[in-house]
């Protein structure tokens, strides 16, 4: 039997599809005939161009029993292959909009751009325009990448809409491609920082608990004892300032799950400060009196969002092969929801330890 007569069964392989990345698991049949690696997975994976593949391959994305192969290597029964491809294209038509965006780095490879907060990453139900990827759309269009009908060009990572900090964007298919495997593989460096409830016990911390969609409410995410449900995900944390009834603190992620930081802090009794999803928008800790509770609602009103900003992040550059590494401040409403705080806790911090 070869592939041109062989049926393709998707339960016949482990296959997993994020919202960025497509990761394919195959083994090669008996009787399968020799043939070039290129050839059999566009046969094999129906909806996937040879170009994307190349791509994957020129990438070192497709393992052909652990180790990076060409496209012309010539598969053979047993082999066993594993590619990581970004995201598959859409039918729905993506829209170029001339929205500023606050660029930290950019070459001809790539681009670094300093979210704020309140801006969706990518088109999605009820958000189809006036986005991050519209406005790269339009800064971009001149490039193939981002005049085609992928919706989502060039992003390898994402963060949420109430999460300012820095995101990378390939400018390139080869850049899509390597960057898309590091972030597959969790070897990029990244760094968070955060406001939360509460004083935490320790000075460092990891925070560990497989992440996955909340059983009653698929819009939030919930974590869950290691088995079967939810995927590893591990947060390790450093308190960086104590304001008694809050900390700030630096998150580093080994993994990178959706709302990773803000599930698994709440999951520990410290949600992020403003947080509405994770119900860190009611005031978790401190005194009965007026004056506190006006505070912190004039806290809330400065900072109208989940406390979360991606500070730092660092990968090696797809073409360079070199480490490179960003940083980028807070926000404003970040330092003076932060300033407000410290002000507030001066003199007081022997009263502040619940």
């Amino acid at each position: 039997m070869s592939i041109e007569d062989f049926e393709i069964d998707e339960t016949s392989e482990e296959f997993e599809q994020s919202e960025l990345f497509e990761h394919h698991r195959l083994v090669i049949e008996p009787g399968q005939k020799m043939m070039r690696l290129d050839k059999y997975l566009v046969c094999r994976l129906a909806s996937t161009s040879r170009n994307r593949i190349q791509n994957a391959a020129e990438a070192g994305n497709i393992l052909v029993n652990g180790k990076a192969a060409k496209n012309s290597y010539k598969v053979k029964p047993g082999d066993v292959v594993s590619i990581v491809l970004s995201y598959p294209k859409t039918e729905h038509e993506l829209v170029a909009q001339d929205i500023p965006l606050d660029i930290f780095y950019e070459d001809e490879h790539l681009v670094v751009v300093n979210k704020k907060p309140g801006m969706v990453v990518h088109p999605a139900f009820g958000h189809y325009e006036g986005t991050l990827v519209n406005a790269l759309a339009y800064r971009f269009q001149q490039l193939p990448m981002f005049s085609g009908k992928e919706v989502r060009p060039g992003l390898v990572h994402r963060i949420d809409k109430d999460t300012s900090g820095l995101l990378v964007v390939a400018k390139t298919d080869i850049a899509m491609n390597k960057l898309a495997k590091q972030f597959f593989d969790h070897t990029c460096k990244r760094s968070y920082q955060a406001l939360v409830w509460g004083n935490l016990p320790e000075d460092t911390g990891t925070i560990t608990g497989h992440v996955g969609r909340n059983l009653k409410n698929r819009k939030v995410m919930d974590v869950f004892p290691e088995g079967d449900y939810g995927k590893e995900a591990i947060t390790h944390y450093r308190v960086l300032e104590r304001f008694g009834y809050v900390n700030l603190v630096e998150c580093r992620l080994e993994t990178g799950r959706t709302h990773q930081i803000r599930v698994h802090f709440k999951s520990i009794g410290h949600p992020l400060f403003n947080d509405w999803e994770y119900g860190g928008d009611k005031i978790l800790k401190g005194t009965t009196f007026t004056k506190y509770k006006q505070f912190v609602e004039n806290c809330f009103k400065i900072l109208p969002r989940q406390a979360l900003h991606a500070k730092s992040l660092g990968f090696v550059h797809p073409a360079t092969g070199k480490d490179v590494f960003f940083e980028s401040e807070l926000p404003d409403d970040m330092k003076n929801c932060i300033e407000k705080w410290r002000n507030y806790t001066a003199g007081r911090d022997d009263d502040m330890q619940d």
